[in-house]
């Protein structure tokens, strides 16, 4: 491992360390988000609102590739953190190769699948007669894309393993702004609308992949994605997928929460969908960039679990919790105050307007909860608490989530719709906090937590 990169995991001020390794993360998500309002805004600009509904019923079918790509590349960077935090440096190198020929078979593997089963699909996300076929086109489209969503998102996470931050940013910035840069010309320029946004997107991802196949091929990395040093033996598979499902599961229950709730939504009408899309959009940017600071810091927790170096995790997590506390809540400002003016970015019918408005303002209420929540969960991930991370994710979409979503909607009708979410994400910030208080207590009797699964 290089020494600039045992300097940042060992000895460098913790203030100076999370923000040279998350501010990398964070920027990088706020590239993801620009990437997924792109869509959404230059369709809106052909003043379709058919358009922008159908784009929200399948933006999260898309993102289950991005869930998968997700487990790989988070379990990934727990146990190779770990191992490097130990100085099993061959084992971190079998791990990164097992994540990227595990993106390429599961990836090749979901295509298919999607391509086959299209039509139940488009009936389980709520498509109605007027944006079947513009849903259809979108997502057989970027259905192709699949082994590159897998490996961009999974190797963004894995990088950071190794104190290489800046460059596991560049490809997420090279695959989101050739998407940006693209979906103007192929939108409005050619006239191509929705099939202009997905091809965008399938050579966004197309690039963004072969920047890090490039960057392992480089030889300069101290982990390797060759074949030979592929294995699923040696706990490799187990340890990655213990930490990743459970990750990955907190991004596809997402996925789940969103075609329930356009499910749920649709007796309501497609401009109700297509507000919700929008609402869900505002409230992403603050998420997505305190998503990326989580993420961002688990590396450094990683290795300090690793070499136990327990002062030093007690040290970035608290200043870690700090800065999310504020950044979220300076966030949610920006966005409640400004809620108005963002969404009339993409949407012109009133009707829909109207919609998004009241949806984000019930959205927001507690948005500046999650930069605690997403660091705790990534806290938790570094630790290795497998068990801990599944009930979390298991909670925040699904067991808290799908029942609020029902009794609420009974209770309150439309709104109660949107007030799930809001319950699901305080109930779940305090359950994060209960298991890792319980989780550290354990881990401090752990002899060698890369070996072992800390349990709750």
């Amino acid at each position: 491992m290089q020494e600039k990169s045992m300097e940042v995991f060992e000895k460098m001020p913790v203030p100076r360390a999370v923000f040279k390794n998350a501010m990398p993360a964070m920027v990088a998500m706020l590239m993801v988000l620009v990437y997924n309002l792109a869509d959404t805004f230059f369709v809106g600009q052909t003043k379709d609102a058919l358009q922008v509904a159908a784009v929200s019923l399948a933006t999260p079918v898309f993102l289950l590739f991005m869930a998968v790509g997700t487990a790989f590349g988070i379990g990934g960077t727990s146990v190779i953190s770990r191992a490097l935090g130990e100085g099993k440096k061959e084992y971190a190198r079998k791990v990164c190769s097992f994540c990227m020929w595990g993106c390429v078979v599961i990836g090749i593997a979901m295509t298919i699948l999607f391509l086959v089963c299209m039509d139940p699909l488009l009936s389980l996300i709520g498509a109605s007669a007027d944006t079947w076929e513009l849903a259809k086109t979108y997502l057989s489209i970027v259905a192709y894309s699949g082994p590159f969503v897998l490996i961009s998102n999974c190797f963004a996470n894995v990088i950071r393993a190794e104190g290489e931050s800046n460059k596991a940013m560049m490809g997420q910035l090279i695959g989101n702004l050739l998407n940006v840069i693209l979906d103007p010309i192929m939108i409005l320029g050619l006239g191509w609308n929705i099939a202009g946004a997905a091809i965008a997107t399938v050579i966004g991802n197309l690039f963004g992949a072969g920047y890090y196949i490039l960057y392992f091929l480089r030889g300069t990395s101290s982990l390797s994605i060759h074949p030979k040093d592929f294995t699923v033996g040696n706990h490799v598979c187990s340890r990655v997928l213990a930490i990743g499902v459970p990750a990955a599961l907190g991004t596809i229950l997402m996925s789940v929460s969103q075609i329930l709730i356009n499910s749920q939504m649709a007796e309501y009408g497609d401009m109700a969908i297509a507000g919700m899309g929008v609402a869900m959009k505002v409230v992403t940017i603050t998420g997505m960039v305190c998503m990326g600071l989580g993420q961002g810091v688990q590396p450094l927790l990683g290795y300090c679990v690793g070499a136990r170096l327990w002062e030093r995790f007690q040290a970035i997590l608290k200043f870690s919790l700090t800065f999310a506390l504020i950044l979220g809540v300076v966030l949610t400002a920006i966005c409640y105050l400004f809620v108005d003016q963002i969404v009339s970015v993409f949407l012109t019918d009133t009707v829909a307007f109207d919609y998004a408005v009241q949806f984000a303002k019930i959205l927001l209420t507690t948005s500046c909860l999650f930069g605690i929540f997403y660091v705790l969960i990534n806290t938790l991930q570094a630790m290795g608490a497998a068990t801990a991370s599944l009930v979390i994710n298991l909670s925040r979409q699904g067991i808290i989530f799908i029942p609020a979503l029902f009794l609420l909607k009974a209770s309150l009708g439309l709104t109660g719709l949107l007030w799930a979410q809001p319950v699901a994400d305080v109930l779940s910030l305090i359950l994060a906090v209960t298991l890792y208080l319980g989780t550290y207590k354990k881990m401090q009797g752990i002899s060698y937590p890369a070996e072992q699964e800390a349990s709750t």
